[in-house]
């Protein structure tokens, strides 16, 4: 299986610092591809949120290398894996409140993190950023928003206490996609937006150029959420089954 990729991530209109964090690592193995995705959106109504998120994704990174791949290559079934970075948000979060304490601050990062081996995804989701599913012009909505009628998060990943992430799992079909979004790139465009533009006619575009495509496409929608008044930082992580 071979999968186009396509990352946009933009500091937006607000001029603070970008606390959105993202993730991408792809390696062929014996046992076929695996990848990861995932966007951690740090909180900005605290003092360091961006320091949440990069660390959030830091040991994300650490664990497709360290864990991940050593547990296909043992062939581990799938509720091992998802135990195994069960376990990873747990030991983050119980790091995250300690050095909160530490310094005397609070912080917190959502995180919505996608494995994808072959045709098989696993999902992970704490927060309001958001998972969709592409289907021809579709785009379906895969995560539920852990957010409060006001706006407030009911579940995040932080120093105020362990959340345990929602999950999914499923099989991704040739020239399906899967979106990883933070609230700001989303927020100001629909699903039926969304999936028209990360829609690709594969019989008039060669494959050669998809991934250029699709990054093209992503920048197209954040620059439409900024012109449509969103300040917020934007980012997006976007990964179709090759065709």
């Amino acid at each position: 299986m071979r999968y186009e990729t396509g990352i946009y991530w933009c500091g937006g209109k607000s001029g603070r610092a970008n606390q959105d964090a993202l993730v991408l690592q792809q390696v062929l193995t014996r046992r076929g591809r695996v990848l990861m995705a995932a966007v951690c959106d740090g909180m900005g109504g605290l003092s360091a949120g961006e320091e949440a998120s990069a660390y959030v994704a830091e040991q994300l990174r650490e664990w497709f290398y360290r864990d991940l791949l050593y547990m296909l290559r043992q062939r581990k079934r799938f509720w091992v894996i998802r135990r195994s970075l069960d376990r990873l948000v747990f030991h983050m979060q119980e790091q995250l409140k300690s050095h909160a304490v530490k310094e005397a601050i609070s912080m917190g990062t959502t995180m919505t993190v996608m494995v994808l081996w072959e045709r098989t995804y696993l999902l992970w989701h704490l927060g309001d950023s958001r998972a969709y599913r592409l289907r021809g012009r579709r785009a379906e909505q895969m995560t539920t928003d852990h957010v409060h009628t006001g706006g407030e998060l009911t579940k995040c990943l932080g120093s105020f206490g362990y959340f345990k992430p929602e999950h999914g799992m499923g099989s991704l079909r040739k020239g399906e996609g899967i979106l990883l979004c933070t609230d700001g790139f989303r927020r100001r465009v629909s699903n039926s937006e969304l999936g028209s533009v990360l829609h690709f006619d594969t019989a008039a575009f060669p494959l050669s150029g998809e991934e250029e495509r699709i990054t093209r496409r992503l920048s197209e929608i954040g620059e439409a959420c900024m012109k449509r008044g969103e300040t917020d930082n934007l980012s997006a992580v976007y990964v179709r089954a090759g065709v």
